[in-house]
C-alpha cells in the first residue's frame, strides 16, 4: 500500500471500493491504556485471547474510527468503518508498512491481518486479557459479551451514546487499573483484514491501523495473509 492510498484519520472525500467516491469522518473513541506494551488486535467475539500482537511503547494512546459515507446519493444513509486506528503521535505520516509480528515484518507482499467472524474488530492490551476477563474464554460469550442484560458489550456496542452506535469502549470486568477494549464494527463484515502501521519522517511509529478495505482497492487476498 502507498501511503497516498491511505486516509484513516482523513476527513473529506476519498476514493472507495464501490468505484465512486465517499465522505470520510473521523470519531474519537476515547483512550485505550497498554501498560504492557503488546497491543492485541482482533475481532473481540471471536479471538480476545488469540489476537494478533504488535509492540508499541507502554501506554494510553487515544484511538478513533473513520467513517465512510458509501451511499449513492452521498446523504449518510449508508455509512460504513473505514479504518480502527491507534495514535500514538500528532506527526505527519511520512510511510506506511505491514504491523510487524514476533519474528519480525512479514514476507514481502503480504500482511499480518485480523480475522473476523463477528464483524467487530477492537484494539485492548493483550497482556491484560489473562488478569482483566473472568474464568474461560469460553464461558464470555454467555457471562459478558451477549448476557441480554443492560451493560453486556452487545449493549453497550448498540447504544446510541455515549459513542456512535456500533463502537464501544468497555473496561474489562475484572480491571484494576481500568484495563478496557476499544472496538467497532468491521466496515463490510467479517473477512481478514491487514493491519498496517504509519510511520514519520524519523522513522517512529505514529499509528497502528487495521484497514476494513472499504477506501481505495484493497490488497491481492494471500496466502500469507494470517492472524
Amino acid at each position: 500500500m502507498q501511503l497516498s492510498d491511505f486516509f484513516a484519520l482523513a476527513s473529506g472525500s476519498a476514493p472507495l471500493v464501490t468505484g465512486s467516491p465517499g465522505v470520510l469522518t473521523v470519531h474519537d473513541l476515547g483512550i485505550l491504556r497498554v501498560p504492557s506494551g503488546t497491543l492485541g488486535a482482533a475481532d473481540p467475539f471471536v479471538a480476545l485471547d488469540l489476537p494478533l500482537t504488535v509492540q508499541i511503547p507502554p501506554g494510553d494512546y487515544p484511538v478513533a474510527v473513520t467513517i465512510a459515507d458509501v451511499s449513492s446519493e452521498q446523504d449518510g444513509s449508508h455509512l460504513r468503518e473505514a479504518y480502527l486506528s491507534l495514535i500514538l503521535s500528532d506527526a505527519p505520516a511520512a510511510s506506511i508498512e505491514p504491523v510487524h509480528g514476533p519474528d519480525g515484518p512479514p514476507e514481502n507482499g503480504s500482511y499480518f491481518g485480523v480475522a473476523v467472524d463477528a464483524g467487530t474488530v477492537a484494539f485492548f492490551d493483550a497482556a491484560a486479557v489473562e488478569t482483566s476477563m473472568p474464568g474461560d474464554g469460553d464461558d464470555w460469550y454467555d457471562e459478558v459479551f451477549n448476557t441480554g442484560e443492560p451493560g453486556s458489550w452487545f449493549d453497550i456496542m448498540d447504544a446510541e451514546t455515549p459513542l456512535r452506535p456500533g463502537a464501544a469502549n468497555i473496561e474489562m470486568p475484572l480491571a484494576t487499573a481500568g484495563e478496557n477494549v476499544v472496538l467497532a464494527h468491521s466496515g463490510w463484515g467479517d473477512g481478514v483484514y491487514p493491519v498496517v502501521q504509519t510511520l514519520d519522517a524519523e522513522g517512529r511509529l505514529t499509528g497502528v491501523h487495521i484497514d476494513l478495505q472499504v477506501v481505495t482497492t484493497p490488497p491481492a487476498e494471500s496466502d500469507e495473509a494470517r492472524r
